[in-house]
C-alpha cells in the first residue's frame, strides 16, 4: 500500500520561506569569494538531509557534528553578508516605512535651503576643479562603525566646509568625510575596500571604498574623480559611475 506525503499550506509557506532566505543570502555573497563558500555548505547540508533520510545513522552523525559546529563557522565567515540581510530586513520593503525617508530627514535648514544641496553643490564646483572627494551620508544604520582613522569634526553642514575639507594641501582631505543628520560628524576617514570580484577593474580606490562602505551599511557614498572630476555614487553594493548632479539629488531623496 502506497503511503503519501501530507502536504499542508504551512509546509508550502515553510519551503517559500526557506526559499527566499537562501535566494537573498545567494544575491548578497553572488560576486564574491563568499559564494563558493555558500555553495559549498549548502550542498553539505543538503547531503546531510539526503543521509537522514536514508537512516545513514553514521554517517548522518558525521554530518549532523559538523552542521552544528558550522553554525559559530557561519557567523565568522560571513559577518559582512549576515549585516547585509539584517540590513534587508530591516529595510522599508520588510517594515514598510514610508517613501521620502531622505527627504524628511534631510528638511530645510535655517537658510531656507534643503541641507543636501550643500552637498550637490560642493560636489559640483570639485568636479569641476578636478578635486577629488569621498563623502558618505548616513541614513538609517550608523556607518562610524566601519570608519577607522576619521578625525572629529562635529560642524554644521556646509557646501564651502566640505570644499575646504577636500582641498588638496588641507591635512583632512585625504579621506573620506561623513555626514549624519545635517551636520558634518568626521573627516579624513579610512573606509572598507570592496570584495567584490565584480567590481569595475579601472576603478580607483575612492571608488572601491564607497563600494564597502555601501555594502557594510545603507549609507550612500558620492565619490568625486580627481583625474576626470566625474560625479559617481555608491549605493547598496552598486556603483553608479558619470552621473550628474541631478541623479545624485534623486539618490539622496530616494530611499529604495
Amino acid at each position: 500500500m502506497l503511503a503519501f506525503i501530507d502536504f499542508t499550506l504551512i509546509d508550502l509557506i515553510d519551503i517559500l520561506l526557506v526559499g527566499l532566505i537562501i535566494f537573498q543570502l545567494y544575491k548578497l555573497t553572488k560576486g564574491t569569494v563568499a559564494i563558493r563558500i555558500f555553495f559549498g555548505i549548502l550542498a553539505i547540508y543538503l547531503l546531510w538531509k539526503l543521509v537522514t533520510a536514508l537512516q545513514m545513522q553514521m554517517l548522518g552523525e558525521i554530518l549532523g557534528q559538523f552542521i552544528g559546529v558550522g553554525v559559530i563557522a557561519l557567523i565568522i565567515v560571513f559577518q559582512q553578508e549576515l549585516r547585509q540581510f539584517l540590513l534587508f530586513i530591516g529595510s522599508r520593503e520588510i517594515v514598510g516605512s514610508k517613501p521620502g525617508f531622505m527627504q524628511r530627514w534631510f528638511n530645510q535648514g535655517e537658510e531656507g535651503e534643503f541641507a543636501y544641496e550643500a552637498v550637490l553643490n560642493a560636489c559640483e564646483r570639485m568636479g569641476k576643479s578636478k578635486t577629488g572627494a569621498l563623502i558618505v551620508i548616513a541614513r538609517t544604520s550608523d556607518p562610524s562603525a566601519f570608519i577607522r582613522s576619521s578625525r572629529s569634526v562635529d560642524a554644521k553642514l556646509s557646501s564651502y566646509l566640505l570644499e575646504s575639507i577636500f582641498f588638496k594641501n588641507s591635512p583632512l582631505h585625504d579621506g573620506a568625510v561623513l555626514i549624519r543628520n545635517r551636520r558634518i560628524v568626521s573627516a579624513s576617514g579610512v573606509l572598507p575596500v570592496t570584495q567584490n570580484e565584480k567590481a569595475p577593474q579601472n576603478i580607483g580606490m575612492r571608488h572601491r571604498a564607497a563600494l564597502g562602505i555601501s555594502e557594510q551599511s545603507d549609507a550612500i557614498a558620492i565619490v568625486v574623480s580627481e583625474e576626470t572630476g566625474s560625479l559617481a555614487y555608491a549605493e547598496n553594493g552598486l556603483l553608479h559611475q558619470h552621473v550628474s548632479v541631478e541623479k545624485i539629488k534623486e539618490a539622496l531623496t530616494t530611499h529604495e
